[in-house]
């Protein structure tokens, strides 16, 4: 199946995820109202915490079309929740350690279990985790558990701030799923 050619079934106006290109677009404009749910729920949570992005580096670890790619856009653009600078890294990025440890504030959404570790990061780095990777584990009863990205033991004596996985990004996303299927529906009404 071709996921572009699925999200090109949607109707953008209900499109709660923010993915169709029509809200990709308007997201890059700086005019997207339906905003995918993680990235909104990272800059949501930012703000609320007094980690506000603005004049701050951002290193993103990831470029995909749910996280990456988005929250660059999201975080880049001028006004509330933006003026960062952001640096997006991939697989095939050079010197990343070098741009990591120069981020103020680190997002890891790579899908590599505790890839992040404290020789990464700078002290006082917000680090946000944005993995969700099964680790067997034969103490669970499902057999695994869950980490993220980053390393949070080792990383945490260094962060100002570090999200948990779980409980950390994840209730963000639900909330902003739920704050874009509001206006979808007071858009109808």
């Amino acid at each position: 199946m071709d996921e572009n050619e699925i999200l090109c079934t949607i109707d953008p106006q209900k499109d709660v995820d923010g993915l169709h290109p029509q809200n990709v677009g308007l997201l890059s404009m700086g005019a997207g109202s339906l905003i995918p749910a993680t990235p909104a729920g990272i800059r949501e949570m930012l703000l609320r915490s007094e980690n506000d992005p603005k004049g701050k580096h951002v290193v993103i670890l990831g470029r995909s079309n749910i996280v990456g790619k988005p929250l660059s856009n999201l975080l880049s653009q001028k006004g509330h929740g933006g003026d960062a600078t952001v640096t997006l890294c991939h697989s095939m990025t050079n010197n990343l350690k070098d741009i990591t440890k120069s981020a103020d504030i680190l997002v890891a959404a790579i899908g590599i279990p505790n890839f992040v570790t404290s020789d990464l990061v700078s002290s006082g780095v917000v680090a946000i985790d944005v993995g969700v990777n099964r680790i067997e584990d034969s103490t669970r009863s499902r057999g695994y558990r869950l980490t993220g990205d980053i390393d949070f033991e080792g990383v945490s004596r260094k962060a100002s701030a570090i999200t948990p996985v779980p409980g950390g990004v994840g209730p963000m996303t639900i909330a902003m799923l739920l704050k874009n299927t509001l206006k979808a529906v007071l858009r109808k009404i």
